[in-house]
This record gives C-alpha cells, sequence and structure tokens, in this order.
C-alpha cells in the first residue's frame, strides 16, 4: 500500500463525514499510510435553486469528481451510491461498495407523527421525483413542495414553519449524528427506496490494482450483490438519479431479492414487482425485473418523464 493516498470528495457536511470515515479506516488498517482529502464541488452543489429533475444530466454530483481521478489529482472518489450513474467513465470502476447503512427515507415533522397523520393539505418537502410519486400515490391530498439543498438548509426550513415535514435519507442524518431528528420511517411498502441508498461506493482507476488491494476490506459482499442489482434495474431503464424510480434488494450468502418501481410524477400510476434469485444472477435478475415493468407499460410512464 502506497504512502500518501489522495481521497476526492464533495464540499458538503455529509460528504465530507463519509469520507472522513472512509479516511480513518484506510489509515487504521494501513498503517504508515496518510489519506489527504481533496474537497471538489459539482455541478449538483452549485445549482440549488432547480429541482434536480430539471437541470438534466446524469453525474450531477460525480463528473468533477470523475475527472479529478482522471487527471491524477485524486487516486480514489468517494459517493453516495444512489448519486452514481451506471455507465462510468472509461478507465474508473467501483472497486468497493461498503456496508449499508439504513436505506429507508425518513419522515421528519415538528408537528405529526408519521405521513399517515399529517392533515389535508399539509405541505411536504422534497425535490426528489421518486419520492414525490410515491408520496402522491399514498397521500394524494398533500402539498409537495420542491425542497433542495444540505441537511442542515432543509430542517432549517422546516423549523422555520416553510413546511409541515420533510422527507430525507434516513442514512445521512445517521452519519451526521442526527437521528434524533427522525420523527418515524417509511417502510419500502410506502416508499422505495433510491437505487444504492444507504451505500457508498468507492471509485477509482481501473489500473490501480495496489489501491485496491489496500482498500478492498471496506467492500462489503451482500451490500454490493444487492446494490448489483438494483444498478441492473437502473441501468436496463437507462435512468438517471432523478426520475421517478426506485429499487431495492436484500441479498444473503446464496440468494437475492429485489423489488422494483415504475411511477408517474403524480402517483397516480405505480408499477411495483418483486423478482428473486441466486445471488450469482444478480444483474440478471435486475435487467428482468426492469424489463418487465417497461413491458407493464413503464416504457410509456418513462417516455412522458423524460419528454417533460
Amino acid at each position: 500500500m502506497r504512502k500518501e493516498i489522495k481521497i476526492g470528495t464533495r464540499a458538503s457536511l455529509l460528504a465530507v463525514t463519509q469520507s472522513t470515515w472512509v479516511k480513518e479506516q484506510i489509515e487504521k488498517h494501513n498503517p504508515g499510510t496518510t489519506v489527504e482529502m481533496v474537497k471538489i464541488t459539482t455541478k449538483g452543489d452549485k445549482i440549488l435553486d432547480v429541482p434536480l429533475a430539471k437541470v438534466g444530466g446524469k453525474g450531477l454530483f460525480v463528473k468533477e469528481l470523475e475527472d479529478a481521478l482522471l487527471d491524477g489529482r485524486v487516486d480514489l472518489a468517494v459517493h453516495s451510491m444512489k448519486d452514481v450513474p451506471t455507465d462510468l467513465p472509461e478507465g474508473l470502476y467501483l472497486g468497493v461498495v461498503t456496508q449499508r447503512e439504513n436505506p429507508v427515507d425518513a419522515f421528519i415533522s415538528n408537528k405529526y407523527a408519521s405521513v399517515l397523520d399529517l392533515p389535508q393539505g399539509a405541505t411536504v418537502g422534497t425535490s426528489s421525483l421518486r419520492r414525490k410519486s410515491q408520496l402522491a400515490c399514498l397521500r394524494p391530498d398533500l402539498q409537495i413542495v420542491d425542497l433542495r439543498g444540505n441537511l442542515d438548509t432543509r430542517l432549517r426550513k422546516l423549523d422555520e414553519g416553510q413546511f409541515d415535514a420533510v422527507i430525507v435519507a434516513t442514512a445521512g442524518l445517521n452519519r451526521l449524528g442526527m437521528s434524533d431528528r427522525i420523527t418515524s420511517f417509511f417502510t419500502p411498502e410506502q416508499m422505495l427506496p433510491a437505487i444504492g441508498q444507504g451505500a457508498l461506493g468507492l471509485e477509482l482507476r481501473v489500473d490501480d490494482k495496489d489501491l485496491l488491494e489496500g482498500i478492498f476490506f471496506l467492500n462489503h459482499a451482500l451490500t454490493a450483490t444487492a446494490v448489483e442489482a438494483e444498478r441492473a434495474f437502473l441501468l436496463r431503464l437507462e435512468g438517471g438519479c432523478q426520475v421517478p424510480i426506485g429499487a431495492y434488494a436484500t441479498a444473503d450468502e446464496n440468494s437475492v431479492a429485489l423489488t422494483g418501481l415504475i411511477a408517474s410524477v403524480d402517483g397516480k400510476e405505480i408499477l411495483k414487482e418483486q423478482m428473486s434469485g441466486p445471488a450469482e444472477s444478480a444483474a440478471k435478475i435486475g435487467t428482468e425485473l426492469a424489463q418487465k415493468l417497461l413491458d407493464k407499460g413503464g416504457r410509456r410512464i418513462l417516455d412522458e418523464v423524460y419528454g417533460q
């Protein structure tokens, strides 16, 4: 293992917290190795006044990190897996997927115990089309309002009374030590998580074999299998992380079970199916489940979303 490594990370508090954890693990596992963090601002971090779905394009939170990998400014990039497109630049790959944090979405409110307790017409903040569509299906009477920004910003707006509730990823709150803000959890049945939600992906150059060897202890095989199924589902749908698509897989040493979803933005059409099979067929299961949903009407729904 080399003595010095540079990690590329987004500059947000959550991203830095995640990357700091990776840095500490690598240094602990490889005595004598020093890890430096290089903060990089991505396009998704710069554009905060427009819903992500309207910004367009894939890789809004990863492209600048990948550029830094390709030109040698950093050796390793730490991503939230839910932000990583399925098509990576030539010369780069995801060498490690870490053990998953709690993947479900969290409901946060200062007045109401759960999404089912919200009064008619209550205002809920989220910019995710995946969350919007499933929430609109669950509670069509609510007002769903765009909410961008880091976790601190979103919670501040809630506390200021701009929203009756907000929806955020549980994993981020847990990693920031803010679990006490969670009012209740959405079940996967109520709100299917984003592809890869709760897992971290470590991206590096294909030819950097020594580095992979030094960090592979961070790879969690069962999470990697589950995320492989979810990302194969996403790949077949040709979707990014800003479309009303969700998938969640669980895996053990022998098998993987995947639930996938395609939804209309207004929540009036929800296509959801499950498939399971041998763990070594994770990618095949993801591809087949996606095709099944496309054939059931998912293609038309996605064409309408992409055409907006």
